[in-house]
This record gives C-alpha cells, sequence and structure tokens, in this order.
C-alpha cells in the first residue's frame, strides 16, 4: 500500500482508485490510468483497504455500505471513501494537497475576495463532485486567517482535509462522526461556540440548510457547498429541499441573507499539466434579492450576463476569459460550455476577432 500511495504523490495524482479486477487507477491532471500490472484480486483489494482504514470504519462499510474518512502518509493528507459494490470491497482515495491554497494561486476573480471578507451572510460553492469546491473554500478561509485577528472561525468537514495553522484568526476544526454526529448538530452546537465565521463542509439535507440558513441570519458569515451546477439551480434547490408550506419563508431568508453563489467546474490546463478553475458568480444584489423573493429565479441567469461590474458572470463569459488568457484550449472549453455561440461570440470581442477555432 505504500508504493501505490507514494505513486500518487509523485505522480500528482488526485485520486487512487482501488477496486477488484482492475490494476490500480490513477487519476491523473482529469483523466483515470490504469497502473501497469495485473489487477487486484478480490482478497487483496479488502487486504489493502484494512492497511490503512480504523478497524471501526471497517464496521460501518460493512453496516451501511460506505464511509469516509481522512488520514495521513508521510505528511501527505488523503480524503477516503471506502464502499461496497457489488459484494466487492473498493476505495477511492482523494489527495489533500500539502499546502492550504490561497485565493491567488486558483486564479480567483476579484469578487472571491469581497465575498469572504464579508462580515455576515451565507455565500455557496456549487459544482459537481470533483469541481474543486473544497479547495475554493478553504482558500476563502486562509484569506480570513490571513487577514483578520479579531474572529472566530470554525470548521465543520467531513473529513478536515486541510489543516489551517494559526496566522491571524483563531481557528477550530471538527470532524463528522468524531466531534459531532451530524451537520445539522455540529451548526446547532457552533452557535454555543462563539464563532464569527463557519465552514460547513456540505449542505446535505434540509435540517442543514435550515440551520446554516439561521446561523447567517443571527450574523454569521457561513460558507458551505452544495451539489448543484448553476446560481439558479442552486437556489431552486435549497428551496425545494424544504416542505411546500415552509418555501416562501425560506425564498425570504435567502433573499435577505444570500451574498454569493459560485458554481465552478475544472477544466485540463493548455499544456497539458495540472488543471484551471472556470466560474459561474452570483452576488446577492438587491436586483437578485427581489427575484429570488418574487419566484423569479428564472431571471438569474439573465442577470448574470448583465452585471459584470457586480463581479458577476456566466460559465461561458468565464470559459472565454480563460481561453483568451492562453489557460484553457477552446476545445476544452466548448465541452464545458453552455452555449456554444456565446463562448465563440465571448471569445472573440475578447480576442479582437481572431480564429479560435471551427
Amino acid at each position: 500500500m505504500s508504493d501505490l500511495l507514494a505513486l500518487a504523490i509523485h505522480s500528482s495524482a488526485s485520486d487512487l482508485h482501488l477496486r477488484a479486477g482492475e490494476p490500480p487507477l490513477y487519476r491523473v491532471d482529469g483523466r483515470l490510468i490504469r497502473a501497469d500490472g495485473p489487477p487486484i484480486r478480490s482478497n487483496d483489494v479488502f487486504d489493502l483497504i484494512q492497511a490503512f482504514t480504523p478497524e471501526d470504519v471497517i464496521r460501518i462499510v460493512r453496516e451501511v455500505g460506505q464511509a469516509d474518512f481522512g488520514f495521513a502518509f508521510e505528511r501527505q493528507r488523503f480524503r477516503v471513501n471506502v464502499f461496497r459494490a457489488e459484494g466487492e470491497w473498493g476505495a477511492v482515495l482523494r489527495r489533500i494537497p500539502e499546502n492550504v491554497p490561497t485565493l491567488q494561486s486558483l486564479l480567483a476573480p476579484p469578487v472571491f475576495y469581497g465575498l469572504a471578507r464579508l462580515p455576515r451572510g451565507l455565500v455557496l460553492v456549487t459544482g459537481p463532485t470533483g469541481s474543486g469546491k473544497s479547495t475554493t473554500l478553504a482558500a476563502m478561509i486562509d484569506l480570513i486567517n490571513t487577514e483578520r485577528s479579531d474572529v472566530h472561525v470554525l470548521t465543520l468537514e467531513d473529513p478536515i482535509e486541510f489543516k489551517f495553522e494559526r496566522k491571524q484568526a483563531v481557528i477550530t476544526q471538527r470532524e463528522l462522526g468524531t466531534d459531532f454526529l451530524t451537520f445539522a448538530d455540529g451548526l446547532r452546537a457552533a452557535m454555543r461556540e462563539d464563532p464569527d465565521v463557519i465552514m460547513v463542509g456540505e449542505m446535505r439535507d434540509p435540517e442543514t440548510m435550515e440551520a446554516a440558513l439561521m446561523a447567517a441570519e443571527t450574523g454569521h458569515l457561513v460558507l458551505s457547498t452544495v451539489h448543484t451546477i448553476g446560481a439558479k439551480d442552486t437556489v431552486d434547490r435549497v428551496i425545494s429541499a424544504f416542505p411546500r408550506g415552509q418555501q416562501d419563508n425560506v425564498r425570504a431568508q435567502l433573499a435577505s441573507i444570500l451574498r454569493g453563489v459560485i458554481s465552478q467546474v475544472l477544466l485540463p490546463h493548455a499544456s497539458g499539466r495540472g488543471r484551471v478553475a472556470a466560474f459561474e458568480i452570483m452576488v446577492g444584489t438587491p436586483a437578485v434579492a427581489n427575484l429570488i423573493r418574487d419566484h423569479n429565479t428564472h431571471q438569474i441567469p439573465g442577470v448574470l450576463q448583465t452585471q459584470s461590474k457586480e463581479g458577476m458572470c456566466t460559465l461561458d463569459q468565464s470559459l472565454a476569459e480563460r481561453c483568451a488568457e492562453g489557460l484553457v484550449t477552446f476545445e476544452a472549453a466548448m465541452e464545458r460550455a453552455q452555449d456554444i455561440r456565446e463562448l465563440r461570440n465571448r471569445l472573440n470581442a475578447l480576442t479582437g476577432g481572431k480564429r479560435v477555432g471551427k
């Protein structure tokens, strides 16, 4: 197992997959690559998993089919999901970068800094699995930790990924299953621990959403993630998670506390090494608040197109900028574009009409 982990680190793989009938699989720059060698036998997969998985986690997997946890190998942290599929054991190990990322290193636009510096409200980072949501949240926490000595930052994570060392802020990191039972329980307990900023690893259910909304409403800055794509769908998802009789109240809450939605995707870097994020960004302006309150979230995409002065942008606008900067290829951008014609027009405007692809 040590050799497999060492290879993951040496090759800068983001993930290591272990499953019966396949050789070890490494995800490098977004692509799965099979390691040299024979497929792993069923019994050997379990032996490998046992080598790094605590007994209590093994027991949970036997009972419910899967479990998450974190561990370190030679100072390198991994986030792990161990699971059963068709009676076989498997695991996916996500490598966590050794250094806490900065917004600058992520090439984040200026509006990210403004959102991280807010004294209160709700900021959501969304996107599919593996799109870098946790990395973006960590970079925002790092900015707060660098700039503010007068705040207590409390994180609720599953599991703890980046380890924050104190720079200016006081930081408390708590882990699901070890320090609290559910995100909703952790949020309710957090309210008694005098936090200024609360980072919630994921808003998975109505109970967590309700607690997060209340925390933001009572004067805290709450940062969290949702598995949605796009600002409109994120707002709609949060509202629809509640019973119909509560939805108007949730709309009013969101309208008053939602400060921003960042929806992101990762694309291969044009150089062939590494990946680059592109973003759809919604800022909680009075106009956006009115759309949420008045059941007009379908108009949000139009607002994103026209409110660049507020820091907003559509995904296609962000993709065009990444292409114009030479960070991603037009072909890669097309695969993620919502409207290829819009992407092409935006890129032509940015590059003065230079040829940008077929």
